[in-house]
């Protein structure tokens, strides 16, 4: 059973940091490709960074880049968001996603995974 489980948010102020963590379970973990979204109410879920299976490369949306840095660590199947120089406009609830092939009822099928959101708020 695949589960994404982040943790790190909170109140920061302008200027200032985070670190988010998404825990993975379930899955050999590094075998795809992890990201991040964003979501404020009342509008779509954004992307906002994405790294691929084994670490090879790495995606940010345009916002981000620059402040944002997405990495894994392979031996505790996490990924994290190192998010510096916050911004007001940052304020959302952050998810984990991965997006896997799975064999359902003999029939190949992609499949998404979402955690449960972590609040970040940046406010002084």
């Amino acid at each position: 059973q695949v589960q994404l489980v982040e943790s790190g948010g909170g109140l920061v102020q302008p200027g200032g940091s985070l670190r988010l963590s998404c825990a993975a379970s379930g899955f050999t973990f590094n075998s795809d490709a992890m990201s991040w979204y964003r979501q404020v109410p009342g509008r779509e879920r954004e992307f906002v960074a994405i790294i691929t299976s084994g670490g090879r490369s790495t995606n940010y949306a345009n916002s981000v880049k620059g402040r944002f840095t997405i990495s894994g660590d392979n031996a505790k199947n996490t990924i994290y968001l190192q998010m510096n120089s916050l911004k007001p406009e940052d304020t959302a609830v952050y998810y984990c996603y991965v997006r896997r092939r799975e064999l359902r009822g003999g029939i190949w099928r992609s499949i998404d995974y979402w955690g449960q959101g972590t609040q970040v708020t940046v406010s002084s």
